[in-house]
Order: C-alpha cells, then sequence, then structure tokens
C-alpha cells in the first residue's frame, strides 16, 4: 500500500479558490449567467415558435445548400419529421437551443483561441496540454465548479458543454491555419499584404474545410453532453432519456434516444456538406 505520508491532495486548495470566486465575484457570474440564459431563452423562444413545417423547411434548404444532393435534402426532412411523429418536437428544439448557444459561444472563443495557438508557439505550448486535459476529464466534473458558480439550470449546462466541446474546434482551427501553404502566404506577403489581410484573405478561407471539421466536432461533442446536462436542470431529450433511466422506462428513454440521434445525423450531414462544399469549389483552386 502506497505510504499515506506521501499522500498530497489537491481538494482543500480547489475547493478554497472556488469559494473565492463565489464570495468574492458572485455578482460577475450572475450577470454573465443572465446575459447566457437571455440568448438561450430567445433562441428556444424562436424554433419553440415557429411552425413545425417552416422549421423542417429551413433545414432542408441548409442541407440542399451544403450538398446540392436531393437525397440528402429529402431524407433531413423525413428525419425530423419522424421526431414529430415520436412527439419530440417540443424537446427536440430546447436541446437544439442549448446545443446552438453552445456551439455559438465555442465558435467566439475556439475560432480566436485557434488562430492564436497557430500564430504563437509559446501560447501553442501551453494551451495544448489544457486542451488535452479538456478532453480527457471526465465530463461529470465539469457539473461541480458550474453548478457551484451558477446554481442549477440551463446556463451551468451550457458552460459546462462548452468545456466539453470546444477544445476540436481549437485544435483544427490550429491545424487549419498551419496547413496553409507557404508558398501562397509568402506571395500575398510579396504583394504587399499586411498580416490582418493575408490571416482574412489568405489563411482563413484555406483553413475553412479543416475549421468546418472543427465545428462538426464540436456539434457532436455538444450534443453528446444533452443526458448529463439533463442532471443539472437542463431541458430537452436529456431529461426524457434521465427519466427513463430513473423510471426503468426502456420505450421512453429509447424514443428520446432516437431524436438525439437523428438531430446528431442532421446537423453532422449539413456541416460536412458545408465542409466538402467549400473544399470542392473550383475558385478555391
Amino acid at each position: 500500500m502506497f505510504p499515506d505520508s506521501l499522500n498530497l491532495s489537491i481538494r482543500a486548495p480547489v475547493n478554497a479558490f472556488i469559494e473565492t470566486l463565489v464570495s468574492g465575484y458572485g455578482w460577475l457570474f450572475k450577470a454573465i449567467s443572465a446575459v447566457i440564459l437571455q440568448a438561450v431563452l430567445f433562441i428556444e423562444w424562436i424554433l419553440r415558435g415557429l411552425p413545425w413545417w417552416v422549421v423542417i423547411l429551413i433545414f432542408m434548404a441548409l442541407a440542399w445548400q451544403s450538398s446540392k444532393r436531393w437525397t440528402l435534402t429529402l431524407s433531413v426532412g423525413v428525419l425530423l419529421f419522424f421526431v414529430g411523429v415520436l412527439g419530440l418536437w417540443d424537446l427536440t428544439m430546447q436541446t437544439l437551443a442549448l446545443m446552438l448557444m453552445a456551439t455559438i459561444v465555442s465558435v467566439i472563443v475556439g475560432v480566436p483561441m485557434g488562430i492564436l495557438v497557430a500564430k504563437s508557439r509559446v501560447v501553442r505550448n501551453v494551451t495544448l496540454p489544457v486542451l488535452d486535459v479538456m478532453q480527457t476529464m471526465p465530463s461529470f466534473v465539469y457539473l461541480i465548479p458550474a453548478l457551484m458558480l451558477f446554481g442549477l439550470g440551463k446556463v451551468p449546462a451550457i458552460l459546462a458543454t462548452i468545456i466539453y466541446a470546444v477544445p476540436p474546434l481549437i485544435r483544427l482551427t490550429d491545424l487549419g491555419i498551419r496547413q496553409v501553404d507557404h508558398e501562397v502566404v509568402e506571395a500575398a506577403t510579396a504583394f504587399g499584404g499586411s498580416p490582418t489581410q493575408i490571416l482574412f484573405g489568405v489563411e482563413l478561407p484555406l483553413a475553412t474545410p479543416t475549421i468546418m471539421a472543427g465545428l462538426n466536432q464540436t456539434i457532436m461533442m455538444a450534443l453528446s453532453m444533452v443526458v448529463v446536462a439533463s442532471m443539472i436542470g437542463a431541458r430537452g431529450l436529456g431529461e426524457q432519456v434521465l427519466n427513463g433511466i430513473q423510471t426503468l422506462d426502456v420505450g421512453k428513454g429509447l424514443e428520446a434516444g432516437i431524436g438525439i440521434v437523428i438531430l446528431a445525423i442532421v446537423l453532422d450531414r449539413i456541416t460536412q456538406g458545408f465542409g466538402k462544399s467549400r473544399t470542392e469549389d473550383p475558385r478555391n483552386g
């Protein structure tokens, strides 16, 4: 047995740090919580307020725009219609609102961070180990500080989802920019392009397919958190799965699980389509 005299616990300092944050900066966390909550409620209000057929048509239009394939477009419409047939439409819209909010914040944080990681070796050396921890840490661990700082409800669920889902977007944004052909960048520099012009005019457009792959992974990981998020008060399909577990209702859990899978398939195919259409665009070389 390992000797007790060599044991070192980080529990006390971590708990003290969190308590200091709660007591000293509670007002700040309340303000952040209010902004995020109002934003996600607004998205949810739009999605739940639109007629179901309008939402399906919007997704079908996105599918067509991303792939130009009627088979995918019709499949998206049929799958979403099937969600409604299962009686899961309202829960699916709640889940979609949470996922969209988490994805929007992940993009706002992840893409600039990925650019910074690609441009600075020092930032990269510091950030990559942090991303490793974020991706390998059990998702349940994120719920503890989120609960302490923001209480129960949608906001801690969204923030825990962001922490879990943003690393792939940062990594693939970094990878996409670093994979841009150096000769292209040198040519743009030779023509007098500033670093900002080169970034937005050359590097980001060429890195778009890789960044879209990162966005795709972020969306998939955000959806994988819906059941975990339901444990701290997030509504939606995850709550239905959790209720099925608690009541041993296999049918209820399976129905909600099918809804999550359908939502994942629809969003995966659409985001993949946008990435591929960008890659295959003849104007890109």
